[in-house]
């Protein structure tokens, strides 16, 4: 009997992604069986923990399992699971809605996928796994029961925008999920997910590891059966057999997983195929791992941990909610996932399965946080992932430079959180310098190659490498055949003002401060001349301090120019313009440095500049020479990208006096 039949919609987003499920084609669609695979599994670890956990509560787990049942004459599957089960309101919560970030940025994606071989990747990144069963079935029904609840909840929909959901009083605790099958193609036998063979193929390949058993009722002819029970009389490997009159069918129920937890095994004993498949199911990601991890921690405190480093960024690496990738076991007993308190923030993106010995089971997320013992396993972790990149850097350039490409801005984010492994992680830092436009260089390759007598690490930040080198910052240091490190990455503008140095070395930003290149010899024989031209300069200087007081805090001779009149400089202490505006977009208030101008005094509008001041008393100065430093103020910011106060008043100034050269 039920009661409370309804009707629903599905939320906006999860309509649009059924659509795209039900009318789209994909190149492999067996994994839709892997993802109620998985379910099943985490449905079981949670009942597991919860009946250590909750010593109230009376279940059974002598026999956790999943079952794979197929009636061929109705083409249906159901993937059934004595696990944790839903409400109600978990079945409208989990399926009805799609309640992750980033869900309409998969659905761009998806859309926009020209490979149909690279759309399945995109299932199961935002938790949508389920969705998939609508590739291969018409209509999907789910009848669920909460463990220690006494009605249970069944679900139905054809994937067309809405489903029905009503109480049933008599259900069987866990979840199962009957897939209506969508009629045969008779041209394409690969896809007739009724078929044993195909069944076992997906499980072999996507769940051989699940640490349940996963079990399908199978038909053999008697003698296939009578060979079976033969090979298998010692090794049990059959759950239930029956046989018939010689030649007839019989029903055998085997199991279809090994159940191994590959980081329980010896490294010898598992091959990489193996160890992708697990990185697969942890990830939902379709490419094999850049580099894997298999380590094992003894001592007073023993665990052992499987780690992934990916081969690619996922998409929701830089989203403020988005999950790290490890999951927490003790003694095989899943714990949870996305345990922030095993890997940093900036280390997010690796995934893994960590396994310990002696934590007690129902510790909270905030004790966890605390633990000394996970504290221990976290710095092991850490140092271990960092010493795999570096041994990637020195013996595998090409597999370092794929690591650097789609994780180097957020590994630089530990720069600033990880003070204990700083020195580690800028042995591994890449950046793009003046040296090569096709290759990125090492701090330590930089500090090798540094010119006699160079004693700082000279380096800018910018939106772009263009940018950068087209500055007039970069001048002199181009001219010297000085290498400047390029520094583009919104977390640049940050860490090199926290770390200062390597190796010793001063990191020096070339927009910041006095510059004074070259030799002492070189020094010495011009000193005269400089000291000559600040008297030559000193009543424009004084002049156009006077005159952009509102812009400028100082305005002086420059050492780092060559070609162009003028730049902005800051002070050493004070933060970028760049920095300023990340403070700024994150409602931070604050204070706005004045820059310093610097003048070219070889640049012919400079020199010229002075000239028509001389002729000139410097309190009545025409509106031509104010109007010539609002220029020259403009020009200097426009060429370190700044923006521009008045734009329309620099373009009119700009237009009348280039009016007057014709």
């Amino acid at each position: 009997m039920s009661t409370r039949i309804e009707t629903l919609e599905f939320q906006a987003e999860a309509r649009q992604l059924l659509q795209l499920m039900v009318h789209s084609i994909y190149s492999d669609k067996d994994i839709f069986l892997r993802e109620l695979i998985s379910n099943a599994s985490d449905a079981l670890d949670k009942l597991r923990l919860e009946s250590l956990v909750d010593k109230e509560l009376q279940v059974d787990t002598s026999d956790l399992h999943i079952d794979l049942e197929v009636d061929r004459g109705a083409r249906t599957l159901t993937v059934r699971d004595n696990g944790i089960g839903m409400s109600r309101d978990d079945v409208v919560q989990l399926i009805g809605t799609i309640a992750k970030s980033g869900t309409a940025e998969v659905l761009r994606k998806a859309k926009e996928a020209k490979d149909a071989a690279a759309s399945p990747e995109l299932i199961g990144q935002f938790g949508v796994g389920f969705y998939s069963t609508f590739m291969v079935a018409d209509r999907v029904t789910l009848l669920t029961r909460r463990a220690g609840a006494s009605g249970g909840t069944r679900w139905e929909s054809s994937g067309e925008g809405t489903y029905v959901i009503e109480e049933i009083d008599d259900a069987p605790q866990g979840t199962a999920v009957t897939l209506h099958l969508k009629p045969e193609d008779t041209e394409d036998h690969l896809f007739d997910y009724t078929a044993e063979w195909k069944i076992r193929e997906i499980v072999k390949k996507y769940s051989d590891f699940i640490a349940w058993p996963i079990r399908m009722a199978t038909e053999r002819t008697a003698q296939a059966a009578a060979d079976a029970a033969d090979a298998a009389t010692e090794a049990a490997a059959t759950d239930e057999a029956g046989t018939n009159e010689a030649g007839a069918a019989t029903t055998e129920v085997q199991t279809l997983n090994s159940m191994k937890a590959l980081w329980a095994r010896p490294r010898d004993e598992v091959d990489q195929a193996e160890y992708h498949e697990l990185y697969r199911h942890l990830s939902h990601d379709w490419t094999d791992p850049l580099e894997t991890i298999h380590m094992k921690g003894e001592g007073l405190f023993e665990y052992e941990a499987l780690l992934f480093i990916p081969s690619h960024a996922p998409l929701d690496l830089f989203a403020q909610d988005g999950k790290r990738g490890i999951q927490l076991y003790v003694k095989r007993v899943f714990i949870m996932d996305d345990c922030q308190a095993l890997m940093p923030n900036y280390l997010r993106f690796v995934k893994g399965v960590v396994d310990a010995h002696d934590l007690s089971l129902n510790i909270s997320r905030e004790i966890l946080q605390q633990d000394r013992q996970i504290q221990l396993v976290r710095r092991r972790l850490v140092k271990k992932v960092l010493s795999t990149v570096r041994h990637l850097q020195t013996d595998d350039a090409e597999r370092y430079r794929t690591f650097w490409k789609e994780f180097g801005p957020v590994v630089k984010e530990g720069l600033l959180d990880d003070v204990d492994n700083q020195e580690a992680i800028l042995d591994i830092v890449s950046v793009a310098s003046t040296r090569d436009p096709e290759q990125t260089t090492t701090l330590r390759e930089y500090v090798d190659r540094m010119k006699d007598g160079q004693d700082d690490i000279y380096y800018m930040t910018g939106e772009s490498r263009l940018m950068v080198e087209k500055s007039p910052h970069m001048e002199a240091f181009q001219a010297r055949g000085y290498e400047v490190l390029i520094l583009t990455d919104p977390v640049d503008e940050v860490w090199v003002e926290r770390v200062a140095r390597f190796d010793g070395k001063p990191l020096r930003s070339i927009a910041k401060g006095q510059v004074d290149l070259g030799t002492a010899d070189e020094k010495d024989s011009t000193e005269p001349e400089r000291e000559q031209q600040k008297k030559d300069f000193s009543g424009l200087l004084t002049w156009l301090a006077r005159t952009l007081q509102e812009e400028v805090k100082e305005v002086r001779l420059s050492s780092r120019l060559t070609t162009s009149p003028a730049c902005l400089v800051g002070d050493t202490h004070d933060i970028t313009p760049t920095l300023e505006k990340m403070y700024r977009a994150m409602g931070q208030n604050v204070p706005h440095p004045k820059r310093i101008l610097e003048l070219n005094p070889t640049h012919p509008l400079v020199s010229g500049l002075r000239k028509a001041h001389e002729q000139q008393d410097a309190d009545a100065a025409s509106d031509v020479l104010g109007e010539t430093a609002e220029l020259l103020y403009g020009m200097a910011l426009l060429a370190e990208g700044g923006e521009l106060a008045d734009p329309s008043r620099f373009t009119r100034i700009l237009a009348d006096r280039l009016a007057n050269t014709l």
